[in-house]
């Protein structure tokens, strides 16, 4: 069976990585994102790959989202829920409200809201599968993070509750939880903390790695590996599951 995938937020890092796996093993595949030109640069890349741009928690843009799953792929298999935001860096007192909706609005919201239109076509896969991108930020409290922490762990809940409902028809959901991922974004919170500190950037990869039991960044590639897998013939028997990937990591600090 030829699958097909929707990944949110599938136009760089973790969901284009998932996206690429994917069409490897012959899925087709349709990426959402914000980033036009993200978007641009992954079809050109691979043409397979169909694109709409828009915002998870616009529902006007997913009207025409599933509109174009529909005209692209005919159905759909695999849902990849890996939109979100990280949100501001405040302590609770000083948090401020319209951070903390924004990050609510597209980190569960918007996962709600794709999610729910996913299902009738999901229902109607012979192997549908709900894969939902949490975070270490998921298992573990996260100081001056707090939106983005509460919304992690409202992912997990998310889930589960999926799991319980669709597992009679036949539709999979699990949860994954990376931990630090290798990449641009991770490079450039490194230098800002090396230009801070006066450390070397060795010496604060090292220093973020302290609370790992496994020395090591985890590859976007990894990660998707893993969704692959969850989404494939060998796992339709896991369901309401959390898979952390994070070098065994004890807090998020």
């Amino acid at each position: 069976m030829t699958q097909r995938v929707l990944i949110t937020a599938g136009a760089g890092g973790i969901g284009l990585a998932t996206a690429q796996a994917f069409v490897e093993r012959g899925a087709r595949v349709h990426i959402m994102d914000i980033d036009a030109e993200g978007l641009r640069r992954a079809t050109a890349d691979n043409p397979s790959i169909t694109t709409t741009e828009g915002d998870v928690a616009r529902p006007a843009d997913l009207d025409r989202l599933f509109s174009d799953v529909c005209k692209q792929l005919g159905g759909l298999d695999v849902l990849v829920n890996n939109a979100g935001i990280a949100g501001a860096t405040a302590s609770v007192a000083e948090y401020p409200l319209e951070t903390w909706s924004a990050v609510v609005d597209i980190n569960l919201t918007g996962t709600f809201m794709v999610t729910q239109r996913a299902i009738p076509l999901l229902q109607e896969s012979a192997a549908g599968s709900i894969i939902v991108m949490s975070s270490l930020a998921g298992r573990f409290g996260y100081p001056n993070r707090i939106a983005y922490s509460t919304t992690k762990w409202g992912l997990i809940g998310f889930t589960k509750t999926l799991a319980m409902e669709l597992g009679p028809l036949g539709i999979t959901a699990n949860s994954i939880h990376p931990g630090a991922v290798e990449g641009p974004r991770l490079q450039s919170v490194l230098e800002g903390r090396a230009k801070s500190s006066g450390r070397s950037i060795q010496d604060e990869a090292e220093s973020a790695m302290a609370n790992q039991s496994i020395k090591k960044f985890t590859s976007p590639a990894d990660i998707a590996a893993l969704t692959v897998f969850l989404a494939g013939p060998h796992a339709r028997t896991i369901s309401g599951q959390v898979f952390p990937i994070d070098g065994d990591s004890k807090s998020t600090v």
